[in-house]
Formats: structure tokens, sequence, C-alpha cells
């Protein structure tokens, strides 16, 4: 008996574990979270508080029946028989029996009618999400764990019963656990953090994982059986090309006449859109037709095509996670919990600008969150929203969350009564499905090329997920994508343009108004600081180098003679003069090429602050005796007037000198 079992009806947990004391932890945290944040809602804004948790209680009671009743009815049957083959097809992607993918599109989903913000978008079963959860359970549950000896000493069977229960068992725990991360980001308001996946990361991470999904399920479309083998790169998928000879035929032909098919049928359906207010239902009848091909043919038999066996009926009691598994498997579900959160609120974002309301980013992170700690318990994995549902949901009417619930009630009544009837039909056929509807996310390399025409930068974060996403297994390809995507982030700030402006695309003779493209802070302060001598021609380290030579022999010669001091001064004014000649270029005669850089560089303008670096400014004690706040000004327009007004000379020398001795404190 592992950690956790069940002896005599009762769930047996080690509470020694260190993984099981830190969930008691978080549990105990949360209460305490949860008490403060209500103790501190009093009277309405109790009710605001407890209102915003549970929007269902918000706009349920004032849903507009009449308006929105047959068309989330009719929505939610629409999208209810699209979960039914993309809930088995995509089980398969996560290693687990199809009926799996099923619970997946039922509990997770109620879950969110209650807790979520979205009106449109239809969250379950998600290729990506299960690509990934299926290289959690392959990796810890591999076949090659579950060989059973056969009569013979050099023959071996697989045990499918043992493993498919141990790989729903860490399915189920990993999507428990990814749950209960994005309920922590949910209720330390970390939402935000959606806002560091670019659009072409998201987009070139999905188009990598549809590749993943592909290679994934070639055994299906051959027949075949390859071992699992360990390693980072993806193309060791290369050796499993040495098995095409054991090609199933009949699963082949299976495979190739439903891909066919699918795809003849969507095109046709898109024709038929047009008159048809209601969408075709082809993977539905694509199942249909393929299961009662199957059940005749006794294809299973015959042709030995591998089938989906056993659909139990009815609905399984809720099952402690395996505690003990948590440890190994906790970077795996924190990147289900990030990758699934920000493709939910990247498309419910999108319906909500289109149809003009708000969706909550914390809220939604708390939704998903719940939906996914409490659909672990029924042995659910990882859910997020899919756009092709989400999409028929919209066109068909879908006003509410209400389709969504309407949705699960289908699958309901499927897992009571309809699953059984499906058991004849080919792996093969979900395969095909899983082919089909990925066609969306290969577009995406249409992407490389429209940024390559607008924003290089982003083309190369987009190949370079696409890489190492491809390269690496999903998680580990999302960790070194973010990576190199604030690598770049970095690599941008160094590439800030500078730039001379003037006011009504005229150049006001003697003033010259640096731009920068970029917020001044730590990373860019000395970069800065060049450009600005660049482009200006100051050198400020020999100006102060001469200042300091002259300063100190001043302070010599007072010592010496008190009585001298007029005379010195004026002889330290002329030297101060010659070295500013020379810091020229050597321009000693030429007092009227000498009078004109003067005369420009006195006028010298830095840029206004914001009042987010002034105020840091203060608190560093930028500011003193010698420069105050007189030298900022409110517009550019107002520094210009008072250069041209005669005090410009003042202005430069304070900014020029003050800049190159501080600036770089300023963050």
């Amino acid at each position: 008996m592992d950690q956790t079992g069940i002896r005599k009806g009762r769930i047996h947990i080690n509470t020694n574990s260190f993984i099981f004391k830190a969930v008691i932890l978080f549990f105990s945290i949360f209460k305490i979270f949860s008490f403060s944040l209500f103790n501190r809602c009093t009277g309405p804004r109790f009710k605001s508080c407890f209102l915003s948790f549970v929007p269902l209680l918000t706009w349920l009671p004032r849903y507009p029946f009449r308006e929105n009743a047959i068309g989330d009815l009719i929505s939610g049957i629409s999208v209810g028989i699209m979960h039914l083959p993309q809930g088995m097809a995509y089980a398969l992607l996560a290693a687990v029996p199809p009926v799996f993918g099923l619970y997946s599109s039922f509990y997770p989903i109620l879950i969110y009618f209650i807790f979520g913000t979205s009106k449109h978008i239809s969250v379950g079963t998600y290729a990506v999400m299960s690509v990934m959860i299926g290289s959690v359970t392959e990796r810890l549950a591999p076949d090659s764990d579950f060989m059973i000896p056969g009569n013979d000493t050099n023959s071996t069977s697989l045990d499918i019963v043992s493993r498919d229960a141990e790989r729903v068992k860490i399915a189920a725990t990993v999507t428990f656990l990814s749950g209960i991360f994005q309920l922590l980001l949910g209720l330390v308001r970390f939402g935000f953090v959606v806002t560091y996946l670019s659009e072409p990361l998201v987009r070139a991470y999905t188009t990598a994982a549809a590749i993943h999904v592909i290679v994934s399920q070639l055994k299906y479309s051959f027949g075949i059986n390859p071992q699992r083998y360990s390693g980072p790169l993806s193309l060791i998928y290369v050796k499993d090309c040495a098995l095409l000879g054991q090609t199933n035929i009949g699963t082949l032909v299976v495979s190739i006449v439903t891909i066919i098919g699918l795809v003849a049928a969507k095109e046709l359906s898109a024709l038929a859109a047009r008159k048809i207010p209601i969408p075709i239902p082809v993977e539905l009848i694509t199942i249909i037709i393929a299961t009662v091909v199957s059940w005749q043919m006794d294809l299973k038999t015959e042709y030995g095509v591998e089938v989906v066996g056993k659909i139990p009926s009815g609905l399984q009691a809720p099952v402690a996670p395996a505690v003990s598994l948590l440890g190994s498997m906790v970077g795996d579900a924190f990147a289900l919990a990030v990758v699934g959160y920000g493709i939910a609120i990247s498309l419910g974002r999108i319906f909500a600008l289109k149809y003009a309301y708000k969706v909550d980013s914390n809220q939604e992170l708390i939704a998903l969150g719940l939906s996914n700690s409490i659909g672990g318990l029924f042995n659910c994995f990882a859910i997020s929203c899919s756009m092709s549902r989400s999409m028929v949901q919209v066109s068909t009417g879908g006003k509410s969350q209400v389709a969504g619930a309407i949705s699960a009630l289908v699958i309901l009544v499927i897992l009571l009564k309809i699953g059984e009837l499906f058991e004849e039909l080919p792996k093969a056929v979900l395969a095909a499905i899983i082919y089909v509807n990925l066609q969306g996310m290969m577009k995406q390399f249409g992407d490389i090329r429209s940024l390559w025409r607008t924003n290089k930068v982003d083309m190369v974060v987009w190949v370079m997920t696409l890489i190492l996403t491809v390269l690496f297994n999903p998680d580990m390809g999302l960790a070194a994508s973010i990576a190199f995507s604030i690598l770049t982030v970095v690599f941008r700030t160094q590439l800030i343009i500078y730039f001379f402006t003037h006011l009504q695309v005229k150049e006001i003779p003697g003033i010259m108004i640096f731009h920068s493209s970029a917020t001044l802070y730590f990373a860019n302060a000395e970069m800065y600081i060049d450009a600005l001598y660049e482009k200006t021609g100051v050198d400020v380290a020999k100006l102060l180098s001469h200042k300091k030579k002259l300063e100190a022999k001043r302070l010599r010669k007072e010592k010496k003679a008190a009585k001298k001091a007029k005379k010195e001064a004026k002889k330290r004014a002329k030297e101060a003069v010659k070295a500013a000649e020379v810091w020229k270029g050597g321009e000693k005669n030429n007092t009227q090429t000498m009078q004109s850089r003067r005369t420009c560089l006195s006028s010298l303008l830095v840029i206004s602050l914001s009042g987010g670096v002034v105020e840091s400014m203060e608190k560093g004690d930028f500011f003193n005796e010698k420069v105050t706040k007189s030298i900022l000004f409110s517009s550019v327009h107002d520094a210009v007037l008072y250069c041209q007004q005669g005090n410009s000379e003042e202005v430069q020398y304070i900014l020029m000198s003050y800049t190159h001795t501080r600036i770089s404190e300023v963050s």
C-alpha cells in the first residue's frame, strides 16, 4: 500500500509527509486569508466581496430569459455535441482512457459556470493542455513499468488495466496541483502575470504544442506501439521510424479515410453555414458512422484495429489525490496553471472587448483553479478553453455562461446513457479528429511573414519559442521561451532610439531638444549619457577634469597670498577660457566659431521628466543647494521659452555637469 490508498472504505494518508504538511499549510493560509478578507468587509462591502467571488449570484437573477434562453439552449446543445468527440480524442493525448475526457468535459464546466466571468468562452478539454498532461503521465508511468512475464521466458505482455489506472491517478493529481497554483495566484491578485506572455509567444507555443500533438498521435494512425525514450529532444521520435514496418494496414486505412472524410465534410459544412444557422456536427456524425462500421465489420477482431474499449456508465465518486506524487510534478503543474490561464484569459478578453463587458483576470484564475482542483478530485485532467468550441458557442447564439451549463448537461446524458455505445469506436478515428482540429494552429506559421514586416524582434521570439518547445518537452519549452522573451526585453532596452526634435519642424537657432524613446532607469542610464554626449559633441569628462584642476590650483594659490585673490581669479578665468578652447578642438584664434559653439551648447536642453521620476530623484537626494527644482520644466515649450529669455547658460551648465555625475542614480 502506498502512502495514499483506500483501507476499509476510508482514505489513508501519511500525515508525516512533507508534501502533505505543505498542502495543509496552504489551506490554513487560505482559511486565514478568507477570514481576514470577510472580517474587513462589513455590510454592503461584505456583500460586494462575496458576490465578486461568486459571480453567478450577480448575473443569474438578472438573466434576460426571453432574449437569451433560446440562443443559449441551441448553443449549449451544439457545444455539448462537440465535447463528445473532442473529450474522447484529447483523452488519448493525456494518455488516459477516453471516458476521462468526458468527465473533464462535465465537472470543470459546472464549476466555471458558477465562478467564471467570461460569457462566451467554452472551457473544457484542450489539445495543448492534454499533451502536457500526457508528457507527465507517460514519464511517471511508462509502459515498461507494467510489463508482465509470459509463459515463455522471452515473452512479456502489457498490463493495460494497471497502467491506465496509474496514469489516471497521475493526471488527476497534477491537475489538482495546477488548480491549487491557480487558486493561490488568484487569491494574491496575480492575474496581471499573463501580460508577460506576449501574443507571439503564446501563438508560437500553441503551434509547437500542435506539432507535439501530431507526433504523439502517429502511433494510433499506424497501429504501432513505440516505447517512450528518455531525453529532452522530441526528435528522438525519429527512432520510431523503424517500427513503420509493423504498421497495421487496417488501422492506417481507417485513419486515411477518416481524415479525407473529415476535411471534405468540414469544407461542405463551411459552404452550407451561410444557409444553415446551426453548424453541422461533422465530428459527431463521423464517430457515429465509424462506430457502426467498426461494429458491423468487427475491425477489432478481423483486422486488429485498436478500439476505445470499455466505457463505464454513470459518474465516479471523488478520490483523494496521490499526495506522494506531488513533489515530482511541481514544475509540470505550474506550467499547466500558467498556460491554461494564459489561453483562457486571452480568448476571454477578445470576446469581452467585442461584446462590451469586463472579464476579471483574478476571478478567472480562481474559477479555473477551482475547476481544476475540484475536477482533479473526480479524475479529470487539466482544462482550458477551446477556440473552435468558443466560436461555435458564439455563432449559434450563445449569450451567457448558461450555454456552458447546458453543454455540461449534454455530457451528463452521454455519461449516463449513451457513452457505452461508442466502445467499438477505433482510436484511429479520434486521432484523425485531432489532426483536422489542429488546422487552425498550423496556419499560425503565417505569423512569421507578418511579424517580419512589422516587428522583427517579435518574429525572433516566435521562431525561438517554436524551436525551443519542439526540441524540448512542452513544460521545459515554455520555461525556456519565457526566459528568452525576457532577454529580448533587456535587448530592446539596449536599443533605445535617441534623436533631436525641433519645434514645429523648425530648428530654433541655438536650441536643441534631446529625445529618448524609452524611460530612463538603471539599465540604460549610462547609454543615455553616452548618446547625449555623442549627439551634442560635448565631452563632459574633459570639462570636469579641467574644472577640478583649476579648482585645486585656486585653493593652493589662495593659501599663499590672500591679497592676490582678485588677480589670481582673473588669471584662472583666462586659463578656463584657454582650456575650453583646447576642448573645442584647438580653435584658439577663431573667436567667431568659438562664440557660435558656446551659444549652441549653452542653449542645450534636457527633456522634461515625469512626476514619478522627479519623486524618485527627491528620494535619492538628487537636488541640493546648487541644483534645485528650478532646472525642471513642466513642458518642453516652457524650457524653450526660458532659454530664449537669456537664461540658457545657467541651465546648460547645471544640467550638463550634473547629468554626468548623478544621472545614473535615477531609476
